[in-house]
C-alpha cells in the first residue's frame, strides 16, 4: 500500500514538473535525425604560375618539391579521406592579364582516392601563368560541397595574388561569414613578407593555420599533418543560435555546441537550466577573422539572473594566435558532501528548482584601421550540465574546540622549542 502510494506520488511530481519547467531549452541536436559520418572532405590547392619555376629549395625547383610532396602524401592518404585537386595558373601561357586571371581548373574532383591519377596528374604540371588565388579558393569552395562534417582547403603557393579583384583575403572573409565550417589551411614557398600577410589572413579568416615551408622536407611532414587534420573535425555542424544583448530573452541552451558571430567590444549572452546537484561547464573560442590590434581578450561569466556574478573564465592574446578560449565551471545548490551525509527524506510532490544561469561572451578586440567590422567574429560556444562533483577532501583539522586545542598546543611547542634554542645560542655566544 504504501509503495503503490509513493509511486503516485513520484509520478504525480514528475507531471508537476514537466508542466511548471518551462519553455524546452534549444538543443544541437533539434530537428535532426541521427547523423550519419562523413568522411573527411580535403581540397588541394596548387599554385603552378610562372614563379614556381624558381630554384630557391634545397636547390630545386618550387614546383618539383610540391609535386614530389604532393605524390607522398597521397601514398600515405586514409582511405577514408575524400581528395580533390584544384590548381591555378597551370594552362594559359598568354600574356592577356583578362584571361589569364581566369587560369584554374579541378584536376582531381572530390571523392574517393585513385591514387595512381592523383599522382600522376599533379606530375605533368608545368609552371605557367597568372596567381588568381582569391578565385580559386571561391572555386574549391564550391567544389567541396555542402555537409554536416567541417571541410579543408590546403593552398600551396609561393606567390601574391596577382589578380584581385577578387582579393583572396576578402574570400576567405565571405566563406567564413556563409557558415560553411570551411577551413582554409596555407603553406608558403616564398619568404617574402606580402605573401606571409596575405596567406596569414587567410588561414586567420576561417580558423586555419599559416606555415613558411623552407625545405622539402618541412612541406611534406605539413601537407601530411594538415590531410591528417581532418579527420579531426566535428561530426556536425555546431547549432547556429542568436545571443541576445541581455539576459532576459536570451536563448535557452541544452548541452550542446552552437555557433554565433559577435562584434567588436560586444556582449553576447545566452541561458542555461541547471539543476541542485548539476555543474554547469562551458567554453568559448573566437577566432580572430580579420586584423585585430594587440593585446586583446575574450570573457566568459556565469551570472545569475539578478546580475550577481557567479564564476568567470576569462583568457588573453598578444597577436600570435587566431583562436582565443575562455572556460568555466560552476555548481548549483549547496555542499555537495553535506547532501550525501544528510539523511534523505522523501517529498515526493516538491518541484526541484531550477537556476538559470545567464552565460555572457564578452571580448575585448579593437580593430586596425580599415577592418570591417561585419559581420562579427565567429564564436563557439560550447554547453555542457554534468553531475556535480565534490572537490577532494583536505587534511581535516577538526572543528570549534578540538581545532583551538590543536592551535594553542602547536603554538606552546613551538615558543618552547624557540625559547631553548635562543638560549643555547646566548650561552654559547657568552662563552666565545
Amino acid at each position: 500500500m504504501i509503495n503503490k502510494r509513493w509511486s503516485s506520488a513520484v509520478l504525480l511530481g514528475l507531471l508537476a514538473a514537466t508542466t511548471l519547467a518551462g519553455p524546452v531549452p534549444a538543443s544541437a541536436d533539434d530537428d535532426r535525425a541521427e547523423p550519419v559520418a562523413e568522411p573527411p572532405r580535403v581540397q588541394l590547392v596548387l599554385d603552378v604560375s610562372g614563379s614556381m619555376r624558381a630554384t630557391d629549395i634545397d636547390g630545386r625547383s618550387r614546383i618539383s618539391v610540391a609535386q614530389q610532396a604532393f605524390g607522398e602524401v597521397v601514398d600515405a592518404l586514409p582511405d577514408e579521406t575524400q581528395l580533390g585537386i584544384r590548381v591555378l595558373g597551370a594552362t594559359y601561357k598568354g600574356k592577356d592579364k583578362q584571361q589569364g586571371c581566369l587560369d584554374t581548373q579541378q584536376i582531381v574532383p572530390v571523392g574517393p582516392v585513385d591514387r595512381a591519377q592523383a599522382k600522376a596528374a599533379v606530375a605533368t604540371l608545368r609552371p605557367t601563368g597568372f596567381t588568381p588565388v582569391g578565385l580559386a579558393l571561391r572555386e574549391a569552395a564550391k567544389d567541396l560541397g555542402t555537409g554536416t562534417t567541417a571541410r579543408r582547403i590546403v593552398l600551396i603557393t609561393d606567390g601574391e595574388d596577382t589578380c584581385a579583384p577578387p582579393d583572396p583575403c576578402q574570400v576567405a572573409r565571405e566563406l567564413a561569414a556563409q557558415g560553411t565550417t570551411l577551413v582554409v589551411d596555407t603553406l608558403g614557398l616564398a619568404p617574402d613578407e606580402k605573401v606571409r600577410r596575405q596567406l596569414l589572413c587567410i588561414a586567420a579568416a576561417t580558423g586555419g593555420t599559416y606555415t613558411a615551408a623552407t625545405s622539402a622536407e618541412d612541406l611534406t611532414d605539413r601537407l601530411k599533418q594538415l590531410v591528417d587534420r581532418a579527420r579531426d573535425t566535428y561530426a556536425t555542424t555546431p547549432a547556429k543560435v542568436d545571443g541576445t544583448d541581455v539576459c532576459q530573452g536570451a536563448p535557452l541552451l541544452a548541452p550542446g555546441v552552437y555557433t554565433d558571430r559577435e562584434t567588436f567590444s560586444e556582449h553576447r549572452w545566452y541561458r542555461v537550466p541547471v539543476q541542485p546537484g548539476q555543474e554547469l561547464r562551458a567554453s568559448v573560442s573566437v577566432a580572430l577573422d580579420r586584423p585585430v590590434n594587440p593585446d586583446y581578450g575574450v570573457l566568459l561569466r556565469a551570472t545569475a539572473s539578478d546580475g550577481r556574478e557567479l564564476v568567470r573564465g576569462v583568457d588573453a592574446g598578444s597577436g600570435r594566435t587566431d583562436v582565443i578560449s575562455a572556460g568555466l565551471r560552476w555548481s548549483a545548490g549547496g555542499d555537495v558532501d553535506d547532501a550525501e551525509d544528510a539523511e534523505p527524506t522523501p517529498q515526493p510532490t516538491a518541484t526541484p528548482e531550477v537556476t538559470t544561469v545567464c552565460l555572457v561572451v564578452s571580448n575585448m578586440f579593437a580593430p586596425q584601421a580599415g577592418t570591417a567590422k561585419n559581420p562579427g567574429m565567429p564564436v563557439e560556444l560550447t554547453v555542457d550540465v554534468v553531475a556535480a562533483s565534490p572537490a577532494p577532501d583536505g587534511p581535516d583539522l577538526g572543528r570549534g574546540w578540538v581545532l583551538l586545542l590543536l592551535l594553542t598546543l602547536a603554538g606552546l611547542l613551538t615558543g618552547l622549542v624557540t625559547g631553548l634554542l635562543t638560549r643555547w645560542w646566548v650561552a654559547t655566544w657568552r662563552e666565545n
